[in-house]
């Protein structure tokens, strides 16, 4: 993008973070706007490398059917394990075995699983594909400054350049500059956990299972990859986590054997484990003159739902279907009536999925006899009951309550 020295460049929506969301959000509007509608990304990681990362996360059904509406699930199926079936056990980290209270069949309907696994790299490598041919411009900048006037935001980056859009969305996750610029609050708490995340091979195949362990110190899961391959997302004191991912590779593997169990038969680890803050906060504003959060900086929660990416794709078709709505009509798509509908949108949404995940970690990072006793009481409860089970499924697939078009698989 080319400035003239004595105005600003323009674009109709400048997105500042190229994450999964980001890039999701530039997609989702590129491909519902088309060519005349100006979509930029600005994020210094555009001009970095490709991530080597094999970090992974499970992308909802919902999730896949807006991957397909735009256009970018064909790349990713390749890499795309589906999740068959789930189990839940609930036990001590040294219990022989672990009775399991509460098990899911994947499917949301014939066919089609309620998630998949994948590599964050290659979701975020087809994205970048896709954005690129559909005419997004890049930016390898971050936002520096930003002024919200009248009938546009003008936008400093900090390589100098001066932007002036409409509308300014933050995608720069839990840590937002953005949000703090705009002076939005945020309420929530460390819960003292980190998150242990790391890949292994196991000698069986997973045959699509995923496994959720709850442990006294958290829950422990096993979610399966393309291959005889999973990924382990296992919660710790963060003091714990800490040290456990210091230790050298055979030992961590040993503690790892202990809580993964021997039911793929042996197991190696593929990368090197990384231990990640856990939290909740949620910003008490998503939107502020000419700017919307989106994705982590908007909320982050516990990933003991595995909702966390979800929630934030939940954000970009709300945001998506409000901007073309409001563009197609001639409206000014950074206005404060559309970015009210936005917020109404996602923030009941977003505070009951925070409660919810909050209420669920507590209850389950909790090794008392008689909270355990009730808990698995009601575990084996739902496992009985087919009607809650499905819903339970269904939310998990992100397809129950006030669905966006692109989470259904619709153009907004």
């Amino acid at each position: 993008m080319s400035q003239d020295p004595t105005s600003p460049a323009r674009t109709a929506i400048l997105i500042a973070g190229g994450g999964l969301a980001g890039l999701s959000l530039a997609v989702a509007l590129k491909t519902s706007l088309g060519h005349t509608f100006h979509v930029t990304v600005a994020d210094p990681a555009l001009g970095a490398p490709p991530s080597e990362s094999s970090r992974a996360s499970a992308f909802a059904a919902a999730a896949r059917r807006m991957f397909e509406a735009t256009g970018v699930w064909d790349a990713i199926a390749p890499d795309a394990q589906p999740i068959l079936d789930m189990v839940v056990t609930d036990s001590r980290t040294l219990d022989v075995v672990r009775p399991v209270f509460l098990t899911f069949d994947g499917e949301v309907a014939p066919g089609e699983p309620f998630a998949h696994m994948a590599s964050n790299a290659v979701v975020t490598r087809a994205l970048k594909d896709r954005a690129r041919a559909l005419g997004v411009t890049f930016l390898a900048s971050s936002v520096a400054a930003f002024e919200a006037g009248a009938g546009e935001a003008s936008v400093t980056l900090a390589d100098g350049q001066v932007i002036a859009t409409p509308l300014l969305v933050a995608c720069d996750g839990g840590r937002s500059r953005l949000r703090d610029l705009a002076g939005i609050r945020t309420v929530g708490w460390d819960y003292g956990q980190s998150g242990i995340v790391c890949t292994v091979g196991h000698e069986h195949d997973h045959e699509g299972r995923a496994e959720e362990h709850f442990l006294p110190a958290g829950p422990f899961a096993i979610l399966p990859l393309t291959g005889r391959r999973s990924s382990i997302v296992w919660t710790e004191e963060t003091g714990r986590a800490e040290r456990l991912c210091r230790l050298p590779r055979e030992l961590f593997l040993d503690e790892l054997e202990t809580r993964f169990g021997h039911r793929l038969g042996e197991i190696s680890l593929l990368d090197t484990p990384a231990a990640y803050p856990l939290g909740l906060k949620v910003a008490r504003d998503f939107v502020a003159p000419r700017l919307a959060l989106v994705g982590d900086a908007a909320h982050v929660i516990h990933p003991i739902a595995g909702q966390g990416i979800n929630m934030g794709f939940r954000d970009v078709a709300a945001l998506a279907e409000c901007l073309a709505d409001a563009a197609r009509l001639g409206m000014d798509h950074g206005a404060a009536d559309v970015l009210a509908r936005y917020q109404r949108w996602r923030r009941f949404d977003t505070t009951v999925m925070g409660v919810t995940t909050d209420g669920l970690n507590r209850l389950f990072s909790n090794g008392s006899q008689p909270v355990r006793f009730v808990r698995d009481l009601g575990l084996g409860l739902v496992d009985r009951l087919p009607g809650l089970k499905s819903f339970f499924i269904r939310q998990a697939a992100g397809i129950t309550g006030d669905v966006p078009k692109l989470l259904r698989g619709e153009m907004p």
